[in-house]
């Protein structure tokens, strides 16, 4: 994917649905590339947290989003998130 800013009007929503049937809506931010494997780095609704899940591909047409327990690959992944974003967005560290 291209390092290309999405802006706000042009936003989009993903809708996830967790283990539990539990859908929750999140902004799409930004996929990060890191050692061959992409990141989705996501906002939900209700809050102005990071969220960043892993994307598995499933087969041709879907993918798995899964939770990064990483906290190296959360650091690496959100660092390159603020390099990219820190003339757009105000990051609290």
């Amino acid at each position: 994917m291209e390092n290309e800013m999405i802006p706000a009007e042009e936003e989009s929503i993903l809708t996830l649905t967790d283990e539990n049937g539990n859908d929750t809506n999140f902004a799409y931010l930004d996929c990060i590339e890191h050692d061959g494997k992409e990141y989705l780095v996501l906002m939900p609704e209700d809050t102005n947290e990071i969220v960043i899940l892993e994307v598995q591909p499933v087969d041709e047409e879907n993918e798995n989003y899964v939770a990064v327990e990483d906290q190296s690959i959360l650091d690496t992944v959100y660092g390159t998130f603020k390099d990219r974003y820190k003339d757009v967005l105000q990051f609290e560290d």
